[in-house]
């Protein structure tokens, strides 16, 4: 199937478009191919389709230009097809707030498009990734267990977050594909170590592990192959807070490398450092960065809810 027309089922089954709205594609210049397929099938469903170009983003969560976060704010319906992430900006809160329906598509390839995540069974993600972010919302604590390693969150008084793939009503915003609950843990209350294998932001899919320490919610060290390559991380202490806890629920996900399919692979938790403004947290930093950590075990409080990468529920 050509990408016009993956473009249009994608509209019409994730975000509901009607022939009535407005849609946007915002892209940048090495997302352009997907950008343009999505604009000319939004075009062919009737909509009022516009598409705005934009220089890449020299990392994720970096704030697009003025002009195009007003335009976000305007139109009924958000695609952001990406080589940097656009989810934790602020031109993507905003954007929420008025109402518009964001999805965020940092990394997305032609092939990511036609297999992987976007072809799961939406329905089975949105169930399990809700009964996810409900557990995260309940919870007061979360502990991730990884080869002997022990890192501890203190959830209190946050909310889990839906990211189910499907965002059908005003205000609804996430990744395309899509299959996560996450949540930001309290800015000072992460503690102790773990090992994130599968792929980290700023490296890629890793051919060997990192080892992370984390004290009163800061990053202190990640040491090995390519870690140099994270040193934005420690630019300022808004840069290595940790900003997320989330966990993957979609059966489909294929580890590749990119964080966009990489943090939905299901059985998987992740961690990341950075902004969290836009999910409840309150750091606003330079960058937001995911390191997906597989077969780990999950308690939230004391119910187990991934043991070695298997779902408990």
């Amino acid at each position: 199937m050509e990408l016009k027309e993956i473009a249009k089922n994608v509209m019409i089954s994730c975000m509901g478009v009607k022939s009535s709205e407005s849609v946007l594609i915002v892209t940048d210049d090495s997302r352009l191919s997907i950008g343009e397929a999505l604009y000319e099938g939004a075009k062919e469903l009737g909509c009022e389709a516009m598409l705005t170009v934009m220089k890449e983003r020299s990392v994720a969560g970096e704030e697009p230009p003025a002009a195009v976060a007003a335009a976000m704010k305007a139109a009924d319906v958000v695609l952001c097809p990406t080589a940097k992430s656009l989810t934790h900006t602020n031109a993507k809160i905003a954007a929420q707030k008025a109402g518009s329906r964001v999805a965020t598509m940092p990394g997305i390839t032609a092939e990511m498009f036609s297999q992987g995540a976007m072809t799961a069974d939406y329905t089975k993600v949105e169930a399990l990734t809700a009964a996810v972010a409900d557990l995260l919302t309940e919870a007061k604590t979360a502990v991730i267990l990884k080869d002997g390693l022990k890192l501890t969150l203190n959830l209190m008084g946050r909310s889990g977050v839906r990211s189910p793939g499907v965002y059908r009503n005003p205000g609804e915003c996430g990744n395309l594909p899509s299959g996560e609950g996450y949540i930001a843990p309290l800015e000072d209350g992460v503690n102790g170590e773990t090992i994130v294998d599968g792929s980290m932001v700023g490296i890629g899919k890793l051919d060997s592990p990192l080892h992370i320490t984390i004290k009163d919610g800061k990053l202190v060290s990640i040491t090995g192959e390519k870690s140099e390559k994270l040193d934005i991380l420690f630019a300022n202490d808004r840069n290595r807070t940790v900003a997320e806890l989330g966990i993957g629920t979609n059966e489909a996900a294929i580890l590749n490398g990119i964080i966009l399919e990489d943090e939905k692979v299901y059985g998987t938790v992740h961690i990341a450092f950075g902004t969290n403004t836009s999910f409840g947290g309150v750091n606003k930093a330079d960058c937001h960065m995911d390191g997906i950590i597989l077969r780990p075990t999950l308690y939230l409080d004391d119910k187990l809810v991934i043991r070695d990468g298997v779902f408990q529920l």
